[in-house]
């Protein structure tokens, strides 16, 4: 067939350009038809898009970070050099003689006599054959491997047909026993290396909706303590008799059902704001982003319609959202269409934040970590377990007054938890 130009496929849903995220391959690779060639992020999501043809990659078009649009070239192959290649006979090359050579799949003239060093059991045997650009893996996994310095030719894959998972990549760095950017082993030796990391994917598109977010909303933020000693109390029964098909309990939850129960009351909390149409769509349904964090950046996974659930579902849904932002299998559905957002850091809560408004929305919650405290009640210190909670709302269609009122009506709600399922 010759020369084979690829051009950027339409991907659908109107998408007329991507950004080119990672490359698989480099000029002069021999890959196979499905063989992944480059990772491409649209404003839907980041897709990998695989060879078309069996043959030799001629010339890349499009650094990473940079947009290509629907239809422009992207790939140039030479098949007939691959099937060429493939009909040769093949011939044994002369072994090398430098140490460091890697093995052939003849056998070598023999070195002289040393004492083999004690192999380490846990270290998996490399696999001989594939370069990185061939090994079956996710990008995140490709993007951990070159972070980490690991050839992942080098690493045995568990999945289907050899593909790496996360799983893999660990125990291959820890059988290894190196750690890349170690630090120096005297406090007297200066790093003096600066590692410049272009802003590319993910973390291009979360920075520009946080520039959106905090140059166009003025923020206000409202600090607040919790007590909740009796959400706690409750928590521990419920998971206490939980049977297998329910997961367990986290705060969470039970914050979800509360902002779902009171939203009523605060309608101009639970909306989008069209800062260029001026107007303010004040939503029925109850749509909660849970922010969270991956291995390839941030992500807001989305509840929808939290109004129509108890305690156990919104947990469920919870956690299948979250888990399908963190391995990469999250839909358009499961990432759009929030009406408010909770952030939370768990265990590392802190004590306060300033959390940036997912735009268009126009308020957001912070969760901190609940901690056990001396507390006065009733003229007596006891010991309490004592939440802060941080927010922040877009002072443009949300009043101080109004977002104080939304905080507080929470806090009355976690205090007294029988309230949220009445």
């Amino acid at each position: 067939m010759g020369k084979h130009v690829f051009k950027l496929p339409d991907i659908g849903e109107g998408v007329v350009e991507g950004e080119v995220v990672q490359w698989h391959v480099t000029a002069g690779d021999a890959v196979t038809e499905d063989d992944p060639i480059v990772d491409v992020m649209t404003d839907k999501a980041t897709v990998t898009i695989p060879s078309p043809v069996t043959g030799i990659v001629t010339s890349l078009s499009g650094e990473v970070g940079e947009m290509v649009a629907v239809g422009s070239t992207l790939v140039e192959f030479d098949s007939d050099a691959a099937a060429a290649s493939a009909s040769e006979p093949e011939v044994t090359p002369e072994p090398e003689v430098e140490p460091e050579a890697e093995s052939s799949p003849t056998p070598a003239p023999a070195p002289e006599p040393v004492a083999e060093p004690t192999p380490t059991a846990a270290k998996p045997a490399p696999a001989p054959a594939a370069s990185s650009s061939r090994v079956l893996a996710s990008p995140a996994i490709r993007r951990r491997a070159r972070e980490g310095g690991v050839d992942l030719a080098q690493v045995r894959g568990s999945g289907p047909a050899g593909r790496v998972r996360h799983a893999d990549l660990d125990a291959y760095i820890a059988a290894d026993g190196a750690v890349t950017g170690a630090a120096p082993s005297s406090y007297s030796t200066k790093r003096t290396e600066v590692t410049e990391v272009k802003v590319v994917g993910l973390r291009r598109k979360i920075a520009e909706q946080m520039t959106i977010s905090k140059s166009t909303i003025p923020h206000f933020s409202y600090f607040e303590e919790v007590d909740v000693t009796e959400l706690e109390a409750l928590r521990q029964v419920l998971n206490s008799s939980r049977d297998e098909s329910q997961p367990k309990l986290t705060y969470l939850p039970f914050i979800m059902l509360a902002l779902s129960r009171i939203m009523p009351e605060h309608p101009e909390c639970n909306a989008h704001y069209d800062d260029q149409g001026g107007v303010v769509a004040r939503h029925g349904a109850v749509n909660i982003g849970i922010a969270t964090q991956t291995g390839r950046g941030l992500y807001v996974p989305v509840v929808k319609h939290v109004e129509a659930m108890d305690a156990w579902q919104a947990a469920a849904e919870m956690q299948r959202v979250a888990s399908a932002a963190r391995d990469g299998t999250a839909s358009l559905e499961d990432l759009t269409g929030s009406t408010f957002t909770i952030t939370s850091l768990g265990r590392d809560g802190g004590l306060g934040a300033t959390p940036i408004i997912n735009h268009p929305e126009v308020a957001i919650l912070g969760v901190h970590k609940a901690r056990e405290m001396p507390v006065v009640r009733e003229g007596q210190i006891v010991v309490r377990r004592i939440m802060n909670l941080s927010s922040s709302f877009d002072h443009r269609v949300v009043d101080g007054a109004d977002g104080a009122a939304l905080v507080q009506h929470l806090r009355r709600m976690l205090e007294h938890p029988a309230l949220i399922f009445m």
